[in-house]
């Protein structure tokens, strides 16, 4: 049987080949254009040697080489693996050697870390740019076009999307064609309200990650939508970008929502055509959610997902009720529930791991098949995640399991602390860890950040969470921080408030 996932951009090209597709600065690329040059780099990538089944890594940011090059991949065959553009030379060797990639296509602005780790894993290098040079993007773009995808199947490796590496070193998550597919050209349409002029879409969420490459770009591509691209997020171009291009969708990680939300610029922005706003990728403070929904008069869906699920598992939808604070319900066609430590089903209401199966689960761990064993075990992808289900079938995240803070033999939940902390009114970005303790174990300790005119003290917040949480839970450090570090997508990075101790 065959099926690729370039599909989704063959279809579209041929319905509206002069439709827009790619918005970038001053460039506007359109349908037929994006798969000519994808054709394009195909040829090329055959003529290099490049065989079906072939890594090809990308380290390159939200820019249209990046779709050109990704599309360019799949209809040769080919398997894409995308890397961090914050990755260091020894993490891009890394990346290259444990996927087996035959080549690297790097943006200049991060060629100098990918040419030292290409030259360490004595892997050829093409560079990310639209100019007709030899060994750039747009030179082989315009090589004699394929005449059709090749025919991969169902079940072949599409995109090898490296997990974060939070315990030992990052395993690459093989996402098939059929995965893929199914996510961004079934899943997405049902989450998102019909357009009758079709949706624009802000991608700033990097392509390189899960969440921007599926519901973003490929879920936009499959429904012949249009994308914007921010290769770098602030919140003024952002606004920018909403109020120029009338777009109708922005997916972002909490974090961008609190920089949207607490924006101080010389004027107000119309971002009134904005339809959804979806989030994921974190927890969204309740707090937050509501004074966005009220400042901008747009609903946010919140949802869940990991690499390893293609992302899309479970998001709050349309004409079902919403829950804010929640994941909402399993997307179509997958199946969530609630296990114990033996693996056993838990009842509603019972705190247990997030457990998936369906057509978004990876095939694997590439070459980690004792990993593999561990994630996937009686059918079900094992998420980390501890949670729970609503008696009306909603679910719940409570925390990671390795997130989760022992203090004194009580269980306490990060999420639910900082949930306390963002409904301060000077708190903008809040983090909570658990401490080594001599006699506890591990205390609570919270890392946060205020809003500029703030004057809270540390004993003045924790005196806050101590009103609202359990003597055990509220936090006995506090620390005022300038900003929390942040990885690619704006999460908050708590490995790196650990390691700072």
């Amino acid at each position: 049987m065959y099926l690729n996932l370039g599909t989704i951009l063959l279809a579209s090209a041929n319905e509206k080949p002069d439709d827009l597709v790619l918005r970038a600065g001053d460039r506007e690329i359109r349908y037929g254009e994006l798969d000519r040059a994808a054709r394009g780099i195909a040829t090329s990538l055959r003529a290099r040697g490049i065989e079906p089944g072939d890594k090809v890594a990308l380290l390159v940011p939200n820019v249209p080489e990046f779709t050109i090059a990704y599309f360019g991949i799949l209809y040769a065959g080919a398997t894409i693996v995308p890397i961090n553009v914050l990755a260091a030379a020894p993490e891009v060797r890394y990346f290259l050697e444990d996927s087996g990639a035959r080549m690297l296509i790097v943006h200049p602005l991060f060629e100098a870390a990918g040419r030292d780790g290409a030259k360490m894993a004595s892997v050829p290098v093409v560079i990310a740019t639209s100019g007709e040079e030899a060994d750039t993007i747009g030179a082989m773009a315009a090589a004699e076009p394929i005449d059709q995808p090749h025919p991969t199947s169902p079940q072949d490796t599409a995109v090898i999307l490296y997990t974060s590496g939070t315990t030992g070193k990052p395993k690459g998550a093989e996402l098939t064609h059929s995965n893929l597919l199914m996510n961004c050209a079934v899943v997405v349409p049902k989450l998102t309200p019909p357009s009758k002029d079709g949706h624009r879409a802000l991608a700033t969420l990097p392509l390189f990650h899960s969440f921007g490459q599926t519901v973003i770009q490929n879920g936009m591509i499959a429904a012949g939508g249009s994308i914007t691209m921010l290769a770098r997020f602030t919140p003024e171009e952002a606004f920018e970008l909403i109020e120029r291009d009338r777009l109708t969708i922005f997916a972002g990680v909490p974090t961008m929502y609190f920089a949207l939300l607490h924006h101080r610029g010389d004027r107000a922005y119309d971002i009134s055509s904005l339809v959804i706003c979806m989030t994921g990728g974190a927890p969204m403070p309740v707090e937050v959610m509501n004074a966005f929904e009220e400042k901008f008069n747009v609903e946010i869906l919140e949802g869940f997902g990991l690499s390893e699920t293609s992302p899309v598992a479970s998001f709050n939808v349309l004409g079902k009720p919403r829950k804010p604070g929640s994941i909402g319900y399993p997307v179509w066609g997958v199946e969530m529930c609630i296990m114990n430590e033996a693996d056993e089903k838990l009842p509603d209401d019972e705190r247990g791991e997030i457990c998936i199966r369906g057509h978004n689960v990876m095939k694997g761990y590439l070459n980690r098949p004792d990993a593999t064993r561990e994630a996937l075990r009686n059918g079900w992808f094992h998420s980390g995640d501890v949670g729970y289900r609503d008696s009306d079938g909603c679910y719940w995240i409570v925390d990671r399991i390795k997130d989760m803070i022992l203090r004194g033999g009580f269980n306490v939940y990060p999420r639910e602390v900082e949930e306390v902390l963002y409904e301060h009114e000077e708190v903008v970005e809040a983090a909570v860890i658990g401490v080594p303790h001599d006699s506890h174990g591990e205390e609570v300790k919270a890392v946060v950040a205020l809003s500029p005119d703030a004057r809270a003290t540390p004993e003045e917040l924790q005196a806050f969470c101590k009103e609202r949480l359990a003597a055990y839970k509220y936090p006995r450090i506090v620390e005022i921080v300038s900003e929390l570090p942040k990885g690619p997508t704006g999460k908050i990075l708590k490995r790196e408030l650990r390691d700072d101790g």
